[in-house]
């Protein structure tokens, strides 16, 4: 059996958490797309394990394979192994010998790019990957696989490096260092390739996954980022480049769409709407400099959107894993959710940081659109519109629910469901109705034992 872990907002959604969860009833854990910008945090018992590459079930154990889909930084992959050795665990990881290598040209680029794009940067952290993705669709990337043959790797690194060392200086007008160096770069990779041989890391990850399914074992698909981030159905261009929703997991991992169809396909929802980067956010409040649009700081020291989106950002921990930096935070927003129910077919949700929205008096939720077209007519939708420029354009249509107090979230989690306040269960009864899908999970808190687990897809 599958299960399918998506990120139904713009990331940081709790993907980790709750692979954590399911993921302790599965055999394989796989990573189908993103890279090492993908941060998620895991919390077992008193410890708390922050990864950006290594699947979140290696943290329990459980097999963790980098599809083909994703993009692999070899030294993050070996410092997050050997931090989690050095802490008295042996995790298994297995890589895609089709996934593509992120190189240090590839970090070098997306700096330069992404200050070179102004107003159309997508807020990236840096870290090579959407150059990584681009050099795979121009077929002059370098893949795992390379590593392991020295005479391959030099031949496609004497292709590559010089397109990469001319692009950084007659373009760019920078002087390239030895992250444009054939030779060193050689000698680096060479020995990354060798210790993924020496550990017998690298997988035909088609054959692989597809065999543990023939025998029987439970697979975890584990998504990064989230369905609006999406390059093909997020809010382009202010989006990855890979596919997190659940129709990447057959190329991400080479199975079969049948087989992601056939298994559960859980949607993990934030409570409100958090992000990081800029473009459009309808439900947004407050700002963030240098990240929301216009937006130059509060125009009122008192300002009620702006003490309400710190209180969130500070009570949730809304500061990006891989990059610290503060977070966009604005009202749960309907259409979104719908828009990655239908894109990915969700058979259930999880909703977490219920906590994090204790103690105000009103929770609001963006119920609907109300787009202006350029010639000045309006139309209420139900989801995202298919273009950035109309979401701009987009005012959302807000309802408002009854708060919910601050309890001993333990003894809620004790009691199951009818422990929750009232009102935060009209909350969750009210989005799980809105999706039509069943509420799987409720997270009250970031550890395992802080999550109302209501249906396990592996029972």
């Amino acid at each position: 059996m599958t299960v399918t872990i998506v990120g139904s907002q713009l990331g940081d959604e709790g993907k980790g958490g709750v692979v954590d969860i399911y993921g302790d009833g599965a055999d394989v854990v796989v990573r189908y797309q993103g890279g090492d910008n993908a941060g998620h945090t895991v919390v077992l018992g008193e410890e708390t394990y922050k990864l950006s590459l290594v699947p979140s079930g290696a943290v329990r154990g459980t097999v963790g394979v980098l599809g083909n889909g994703c993009v692999v930084n070899p030294e993050t992959l070996f410092e997050e192994i050997d931090a989690l050795r050095e802490r008295g665990l042996d995790p298994d990881v297995r890589v895609a010998e089709r996934a593509h290598v992120i190189l240090p040209y590839h970090r070098v680029l997306d700096g330069i790019e992404e200050e070179a794009k102004d107003d159309l940067a997508a807020g990236t952290t840096k870290r090579g990957i959407g150059p990584t993705y681009e050099d795979k669709a121009g077929r002059r990337g370098v893949r795992v696989g390379d590593l392991l043959d020295p005479e391959v790797l030099r031949e496609r690194l004497e292709y590559v490096v010089p397109q990469k060392r001319a692009l950084a200086s007659e373009v760019y007008g920078v002087d390239p260092d030895e992250a444009f160096d054939v030779d060193a770069l050689f000698e680096t990779y060479r020995e990354y390739g060798e210790r993924l041989a020496d550990e017998e890391m690298t997988v035909n990850c088609s054959d692989y996954l597809n065999r543990r399914l023939d025998d029987g074992d439970d697979v975890v698909f584990e998504g990064a980022q989230g369905t609006a981030l999406d390059i093909d159905y997020g809010v382009y261009p202010y989006v990855t480049s890979s596919n997190p929703s659940a129709g990447g997991v057959a190329v991400g991992a080479g199975v079969a769409p049948a087989v992601v169809g056939d298994g559960d396909v859980i949607g993990i929802v934030k409570a409100y709407l958090s992000r990081v980067g800029t473009g459009p956010l309808p439900t947004e409040l407050g700002g963030v400099e240098g990240q929301t649009p216009g937006y130059d700081g509060p125009a009122d020291a008192d300002d009620e959107a702006e003490s309400l989106a710190a209180y969130i950002r500070d009570e949730g921990g809304e500061y990006g894993t891989v990059t610290g930096r503060p977070r966009r935070v604005g009202w749960l927003d309907m259409p979104m959710l719908r828009h990655a129910a239908r894109t990915s077919g969700f058979t259930g949700i999880v909703v977490n940081h219920v906590d994090t929205l204790a103690g105000l008096d009103e929770v609001t939720v963006g119920h609907s659109y109300t787009m202006t077209t350029r010639d000045g007519e309006t139309r209420e939708l139900d989801t995202m519109p298919p273009t950035t420029e109309q979401w701009a354009r987009c005012e959302a249509n807000l309802r408002t629910f009854d708060g919910w107090p601050d309890v001993d979230w333990a003894d809620v989690v004790d009691a199951g469901w009818e422990g929750l306040p009232e009102a935060a269960r009209t909350y969750l009864t009210y989005v799980s109705e809105e999706l039509d899908v069943d509420l799987y999970a409720v997270g009250v808190g970031p550890g395992r034992e802080e999550t109302i687990v209501l249906e396990d897809p592996f029972d």
